[in-house]
């Protein structure tokens, strides 16, 4: 007998492989597993999802493997939703995203980009802030739609994660971070992803790494504007506690502007190494 994670929920089964789960599962009608997925239309699932992996052949079970049923074209339940949205990532990325909370400082391209990929992976809670409204020229590399033209960035990138997974807490401040703010904005947050698009933000943020952010691992970015190779993007450990993504040469300037492609994947670098800190691990 086994303890699994079956779409959120814990059985204790008395098979080792997930073909004989489905046969458990699936085979009798009468049985509690097959009756908890009949609440959620799954009794027809077409794809099987282990520890993260969605698979296709038999695989093995062990002690405390997560497995989701899922039947495409059905909108489940909210009761199973979250553990299916979580259910590519793997039990201990999970497990580590649950205690999270992560502080992001700057919702335009970087920023933006930032916290609807930690709010897909399911970080448990983010903390948003930035003063400024979207407009037409943010569109080009922001996670923004026409529709939200005018309105406040937290207010859309809330509204815009809810869309994503209603699961994530989110916490906005309407406010032009300054050295005597940024610390108590983000008091509660052990990571912060600096996303500002100006130097005296940035250089703001750095001072205060060593000031009043001292208990933060700091995630910042310099050097993702034009169209060069995005092979030149890379994330490095530059201080104690901070860390910088980019390609550390190429600025927006006039001739050199921001657009989606480099951007996006600096952001994503900043993305990545919050979740790799939360996990314990370095750059």
């Amino acid at each position: 007998m086994i303890e699994i994670v079956l779409n959120g929920a814990k059985f204790n089964v008395p098979v080792k492989s997930l073909s004989k789960l489905k046969e458990l599962a699936l085979g009798d009608k009468e049985s509690e597993i097959y009756k908890f997925l009949e609440k959620f239309n799954a009794t027809k699932p077409d794809i099987f999802i282990v520890d993260g992996f969605a698979i296709k052949e038999d695989s093995e079970l062990k002690d405390g493997s997560n497995v989701v049923f899922i039947r495409r074209g059905v909108m489940p339940e909210r009761e199973v939703l979250r553990a299916m949205i979580a259910s590519r990532n793997s039990p201990e990325l999970n497990l580590a995203l649950s205690k999270a909370v992560v502080g992001v400082a700057g919702l335009g391209g970087l920023g933006s980009n930032i916290a609807l990929s930690l709010a897909r992976v399911g970080v448990k809670k983010l903390v948003l802030a930035d003063f400024d409204v979207v407009e037409p020229s943010n569109l080009n590399r922001q996670q923004y739609f026409v529709r939200h033209i005018g309105m406040q960035k937290t207010q859309a990138l809330k509204e815009l994660i809810n869309d994503v997974n209603p699961f994530v807490e989110v916490e906005t401040h309407d406010i032009f971070l300054d050295e005597k703010n940024v610390a108590s904005v983000f008091g509660e947050c052990e990571i912060l992803c600096e996303a500002f698009d100006n130097v005296a933000g940035k250089a703001m943020i750095l001072n205060e790494a060593g000031a009043s952010l001292k208990d933060k691992k700091i995630i910042g970015a310099s050097g993702m504007a034009g169209y060069f190779s995005s092979n030149l993007i890379k994330t490095i450990k530059f201080a104690k506690n901070v860390y910088l993504c980019g390609d550390l040469t190429n600025e927006a300037k006039i001739g050199q502007g921001l657009m989606a492609p480099r951007v996006a994947v600096c952001a994503n670098h900043e993305a990545n190494l919050a979740i790799r800190l939360l996990m314990g691990l370095e750059a």
